[in-house]
């Protein structure tokens, strides 16, 4: 965890960012601490190969490839689109996901996809393997337990640098990270720190929530605790998602410089750039007060700024 010194005196916030993207796997990233436990339960259940799904850049996928590779086991991603009319470029995620040898199905979108890792499952397990879906973004109670353990982390933390954070704010897309963070403040008994999920696809909110309510609840019956998680326990900010998911502008490009330029922090146009206005804009806005003590949860991407080096190159140019 570090300070951004220079934009907290500038705007007048205490802003730290919890480094997500300096993991050592595969350029890091959130997927990271999803994937321990989940790939956890891949070894303990004895299975040799990992099926998941994501977009053509995603970096769950990326981050699945990788992970996979360093164990041993086969790993096979099924993607797509982004959205219509968006064309493939070996760049960034996809070029890595070459790199680690992932055997890639192309389909035409999420629900095919979803369809096809069924059928792939069923495919290799009639061949004598042992398949294991995960879902994508790690979206299932075992990846929430993965940010349940960093909300201590991030705790322990900011109190070792002396202060005690009042926001906890990141970019959310599945939202297991965001049912991560409150299931485990809720745990370790910390109910003064709002946590904020900047939507990044344009989801609908009821079906967000109603997605993280579900993840809090299953990852505490494998706990075996007891959390009660409400609508007021979830806070979503919808109004910067730049038209939804791997869509980007010249003004969020050109955003990206600037942090890049006062900070020398490097955000990504798809996820954290998203996020890390929407942080900026609200304080500007004085929906969160001077002196409030905040924490960003940088939550990788870094390969996404060569994906969309085409758009940085036209705006910065």
């Amino acid at each position: 965890m570090e300070k951004l010194i220079n934009l907290s005196r500038e705007l007048g916030v205490d802003i730290y960012v919890k480094r997500d993207d300096v993991m050592e796997l595969a350029m890091g990233g959130n997927k990271v601490r999803k994937l321990e436990f989940i790939l956890a339960d891949v070894l303990r259940k004895g299975c040799d190969t990992v099926i998941t799904r994501g977009s053509y850049f995603s970096n769950h996928v990326r981050l699945t490839a990788a992970a996979a590779r360093k164990l041993g086991l086969e790993v096979f991603i099924v993607t797509y689109p982004p959205y219509d009319g968006y064309e493939m470029d070996y760049q960034g995620n996809t070029l890595l996901n070459m790199i680690f040898g992932a055997k890639i199905v192309h389909t035409s979108n999420s629900f095919e996809a979803d369809e096809k890792m069924i059928e792939l499952s069923e495919e290799l397990s009639r061949k004598g393997f042992k398949p294991y879906v995960i879902p994508v973004g790690g979206s299932n109670p075992l990846g929430v337990l993965g940010y349940a353990h960093a909300s201590l982390e991030i705790m322990e933390q900011a109190r070792s640098l002396g202060f005690n954070p009042n926001i906890i704010i990141h970019a959310t897309g599945t939202g297991t990270t965001q049912a991560g963070l409150i299931l485990g403040l809720k745990l370790i008994g910390v109910d003064n720190v709002r946590v904020i999920g900047v939507d990044v696809e344009k989801e609908n909110e009821r079906v967000l929530k109603n997605k993280i309510i579900g993840l809090v609840n299953e990852a505490s019956s494998i706990l075996n605790v007891n959390v009660n998680v409400d609508d007021n326990d979830i806070e979503i900010e919808e109004r910067y998602s730049f038209n939804g998911y791997g869509r980007v502008s010249g003004e969020l490009i050109e955003f990206i410089e600037w942090v890049a330029r006062r900070e020398g922090l490097l955000l990504d146009p798809v996820y954290t750039g998203k996020a890390f206005y929407a942080l900026i804009d609200m304080i500007r806005n004085r929906e969160i007060e001077k002196d409030a003590k905040v924490v960003f949860i940088h939550t990788g991407g870094l390969p996404l700024v060569f994906q969309f080096r085409n758009a940085f190159i036209k705006t910065l140019r």
